[in-house]
């Protein structure tokens, strides 16, 4: 048996990353994610690594852009108004088509709204999260052992196909402890010819740029790094399905929020109503053939959010709104109830979208 460690979320985002390879950690406090930056600060000069708390986070960002250059396996972590300030930085990164891992730990908002758990940037980084056409692998775990495997992960995918990963969690995953274990964990490592690491004078140099004045030079890029996103939708969506094999209904939520749904399912359940859960694990890529296939068979969904309902949409659009969906939703640092969840199943089960 493997052996487990008590853990809390934030703490397990920085101790996967370091056990992934990760030597680069840049970022600056704010609740709820501080407990990252404080472990990468305790941890990183220990081993050889470099910690810095940057000046501010458009500092930060564009730290983790010049080590992410340079071929490094690179972090930083912020909370929602945080990663705002990281927009500009994430749109270079994504336009010089470097690899790197950001960690979104969200509050509530808009502005600095509050400390509470919330999953209202689900927007911010699924449709991009700064300037121009680019995308993000999103990452969403619903537990401590997931905040460690998918920060693993999220290297991974970053290096595999050029891109930022971003892990978006929620206050309350970063904040609770649970068991986890990190035996048995593969780390996928992959050649970087192209990174900035000094000729020494056995090859061409290499340029990172993200600035192409010839307009048909950059619709070439744009062209080219979309084909690559092509291929991450066509074989990185991942989601899990619980009790879908019969279901007339079905339940979708990410996060904490798949934590309460999944026991109000196993209420309805009691009551006779068969219904389902799909918990999306990418929120890019959206697991978007899952819903389709469950939008032949079942009545109708419902979208259980810690927002006023941002993922519903998605849905929507990728079930060709075939079947009807309702939103079960508590925002500003509030988690809706397995009650309220089930309540909101029993209106479907009565036609009440």
């Amino acid at each position: 048996m493997a052996q487990k460690v008590l853990m809390k979320g934030n703490e397990a985002i920085a101790e996967a990353a370091i056990r992934a390879g990760c030597r680069h950690y840049f970022g600056y406090p704010i609740t709820p994610q501080t407990e990252i930056a404080a472990y990468m600060a305790k941890k990183m000069p220990k081993i050889g690594g470099v910690f810095l708390q940057a000046e501010s986070e458009i500092a930060s960002i564009n730290m983790v852009y010049g080590a992410a250059a340079a071929g490094m396996r690179v972090m930083t972590s912020s909370s929602s108004p945080g990663i705002s300030l990281k927009a500009e930085g994430l749109s270079y990164i994504a336009g010089s088509d470097v690899p790197a891992l950001v960690v979104n730990v969200q509050r509530g908002g808009p502005g600095l709204g509050g400390i509470q758990p919330s999953q209202s940037d689900y927007f911010q980084a699924t449709k991009g999260g700064g300037h121009g056409d680019y995308r993000m692998i999103v990452l969403a775990p619903a537990s401590v052992q997931e905040m460690a495997s998918l920060t693993i992960k999220g290297f991974e995918l970053a290096d595999k196909y050029l891109m930022t990963s971003m892990i978006l969690a929620d206050g309350t995953i970063g904040q609770m402890m649970e068991p986890i274990s990190f035996e048995d964990t593969e780390i996928k490592t992959f050649e970087k010819p192209w990174a900035l690491t000094g000729t020494k004078c056995a090859r061409k140099h290499n340029v990172v740029n993200s600035l192409y004045l010839k307009p048909e030079e950059l619709e070439v890029k744009n062209f080219e790094r979309f084909e690559r996103y092509k291929v991450v939708e066509e074989n990185e969506a991942m989601w899990e399905e619980y009790m879908m094999e019969d279901a007339e209904y079905c339940v979708v939520a990410f996060g904490i929020a798949s934590r309460v749904a999944k026991n109000a399912v196993v209420s309805a359940r009691k009551e006779g109503i068969k219904v389902g859960l799909i918990r999306p694990i990418t929120l890019w890529p959206f697991p978007k053939q899952a819903l389709l296939e469950a939008a032949d068979k079942v009545k109708g969904f419902v979208c259980v959010e810690l927002n006023m309902g941002q993922m519903i949409e998605d849905v929507r659009l990728y079930t060709q709104c075939k079947k009807p969906v309702s939103l079960c939703c508590r925002c500003g640092g509030m988690i809706p109830s397995p009650e309220e969840v089930l309540e909101s199943i029993r209106k479907a089960q009565k036609g009440e979208f």
